[in-house]
């Protein structure tokens, strides 16, 4: 009772500090009093651990080896993925950090959950497991029965078919050939291919290849495989040297933060982006390159966590329509809980469901859903080997699990709205140091005034405790887990604060 009076106490007096934008210290030693998460098996570790810097010597070793044989620039560190636990990440010199990231926002629950390594173990999956099936040709006989209890059971609005894949870009690939085929059917009118059509295709050659196009955003990011990356426009070492398509860019909004401070300035933004992608899409349709649709991201992740209102997304769907156009949403990154609803464009309030949304990360497996009417007749259009993995199916409905009977969802809404409390804290608090904090649910991101201190303090925060991520050019993102807390939040500002004080000096 003492322990949870002290958890209470903290957590009040942190709250109220950060609405009287007044200095509040959230000491990691009172935080990590907090009384273990029941429901993981062995428990999480109470706090940050650091016994060398990071990356440690094994853990430069390793990198060493591995060079030899493959490129390891990306590389941060190794991972004890055996004593990695909950929210805290573990590497291979015992450093135990707690982990903000999660392997790119793709842990729903964390590190070594217990419901999650007993699906591992559970005999009757074994077979499938282990035989890994060709799940366009020859799928397991439960394999119905498990689409129906996990991805179509929180299929997004009016989506009604579903796809497995093995990740997201071959989801985002695939999402675009479903619209491209519904639009050369609708071009002609019903009909079969023509025998010119037939020969033509397998040449690279129209009219079987007809000139479509795709729109994407500047900024966005959804994937290094070629299609992916044709509607990809984040950064230079995604697309450099690799041939790309003529395919149109719209600019995506840059609002001013807080939103509510810039309500007229933003929507002057806005519905410059919009009309400037109508304008595109005019461009490419007059030249003989129709485009066929479009892919949009709720948050631009990789670019640089970039957020745009309700208002702009409902004025792409109108567009869409107006032009006889797919509406792809890439929800690789933001599906699965993170932004506080289970799809981060339910925020939206659409008039219309999308035509094709992705997943992967959170939810464990690649795929896409899409409507009906966008359902591919022949067999093998949509397709590959593999075509996703029953063993990730059977680990997201064991998280779904979990994620409803915890109520993570809305977990991921209060724990945000801390966060984004916090990080506005910080910014009154280290001006001219970070700005910009914003979030969704708990995808939360802050700038700083360059790119040279961002990446000091992502190092710092490591070296102290806490693994992030950079995205965009001076961005920090907030990736957690669904069963992130208040209290690892507390650890998380305490560990912040003290790098912000080093870089202010």
């Amino acid at each position: 009772m003492a322990t949870r009076k002290l958890f209470r106490n903290l957590l009040e007096k942190g709250v109220n500090a950060i609405k009287s934008q007044q200095p509040f210290e959230a000491k990691a030693t009172a935080a990590a009093a907090v009384a273990p998460d029941p429901h993981l098996t062995p428990p999480e570790p109470s706090g940050p651990k650091i016994l060398t810097s990071v990356p440690g010597p094994k853990s430069i070793e390793l990198k060493e080896r591995l060079n030899g044989i493959q490129n390891t620039e990306a590389i941060h560190f190794f991972v004890n993925y055996n004593e990695s636990q909950g929210n805290y990440v573990m590497d291979v010199d015992g450093n135990v950090m707690l982990d903000l990231y999660n392997q790119i926002a793709s842990l729903p629950l964390g590190y070594s959950h217990a419901k999650l390594l007993k699906v591992m173990t559970d005999p009757g999956n074994t077979a499938a497991f282990v035989n890994r099936p060709a799940l366009c040709v020859h799928p397991p006989g439960n394999w119905p029965d498990k689409l129906f209890s996990t991805l179509l059971h929180v299929a997004p609005q009016g989506l009604h078919q579903v796809m497995t894949m093995a990740c997201g870009a071959c989801s985002v690939e695939n999402g675009q050939k479903v619209l491209f085929i519904a639009y050369r059917n609708r071009q002609r009118g019903g009909m079969p291919p023509t025998d010119e059509e037939l020969v033509s295709c397998v040449e690279n050659k129209a009219p079987g290849c007809p000139p479509l196009t795709f729109l994407g955003f500047k900024g966005a990011f959804h994937g290094r495989s070629i299609g992916a990356l044709a509607i990809t426009h984040s950064r230079p070492v995604h697309k450099l040297d690799v041939p790309q398509p003529d395919w149109p860019m719209a600019p995506f909004p840059r609002l001013k933060y807080p939103l509510d401070e810039f309500a007229r300035e933003n929507r002057k933004e806005e519905d410059m982006c919009l009309a400037a992608t109508r304008e595109q899409i005019e461009k490419y349709n007059n030249k003989g390159t129709p485009v066929a649709g479009m892919a949009v991201e709720p948050i631009q992740c990789e670019g640089g966590d970039n957020h745009a209102t309700p208002y702009f997304f409902q004025g792409l769907q109108d567009i869409t329509k107006e032009y006889h156009m797919g509406f792809l949403i890439d929800e690789v990154q933001t599906g699965c809980g993170a932004t506080g609803k289970m799809w981060a464009h339910d925020h939206w309030d659409l008039k219309d469901g999308p035509d094709v949304v992705t997943f992967a990360k959170k939810m464990l497996t690649g795929g896409f859903y899409y409507k009906d009417k966008y359902r591919v007749k022949e067999g093998m259009r949509i397709f590959n080997t593999w075509s996703g993995d029953p063993s990730k199916v059977a680990l997201l409905e064991a998280s779904l699990n979990v994620i409803n009977e915890e109520d993570l969802i809305n977990n991921m809404m209060r724990v945000g709205d801390y966060l984004q409390k916090g990080l506005h804290d910080m910014q009154v608090r280290f001006p001219g140091v970070v700005m910009n904090a914003r979030g969704l649910g708990a995808m939360c991101a802050i700038d700083f005034c360059d790119a040279n201190t961002r990446d000091a303090a992502i190092r710092h925060l490591r070296n102290k405790g806490v693994h992030t991520g950079a995205c965009g050019p001076v961005a920090v993102r907030l990736r957690p887990s669904l069963i992130f807390k208040h209290h690892h939040a507390d650890i998380f500002f305490d560990i912040f604060q003290s790098v912000l004080k080093d870089l202010q000096k």
